[in-house]
């Protein structure tokens, strides 16, 4: 099941970026303000699409997260094994687990502030 979920969330994701697809939300606007004259802009006509377009949204917030999460754990992998491997300051490694305040701070000393 969590196989299917991550393949699904980044097909999402990397979808959700292409051109054709901005395209094709454009082109779904603009068949609702058509059918929305067709049906004398009811306030039924409305409610649908408004619940509609929200749910979607809702839905696709949650699948490009997941994807952005597994991007950035990836690249924080990535980078700490750079910086062991390195002559950089090994104190760094797992600074994405602190809280706001000590990162902050971390900032400060080291532009020597």
């Amino acid at each position: 099941m969590r196989t299917w979920f991550v393949r699904f969330a980044n097909g999402v994701a990397e979808a959700s970026g292409y051109p054709s697809v901005f395209g094709a939300a454009v082109l779904t606007v603009v068949v609702w303000l058509v059918t929305e004259a067709i049906f004398d802009f009811s306030n039924t006509w409305q409610l649908v699409m408004n619940t509609l377009t929200s749910v979607i949204t809702f839905l696709i917030v949650f699948l490009v997260q997941t994807s952005q999460n597994r991007d950035s754990a990836a690249l924080q992998a990535k980078l700490d094994e750079l910086i062991r491997v390195s002559s950089a300051h090994n104190h760094f490694v797992g600074l994405e687990h602190l809280p706001p305040e000590e990162i902050a701070e971390i900032r400060l000393q080291a532009h020597g502030h």
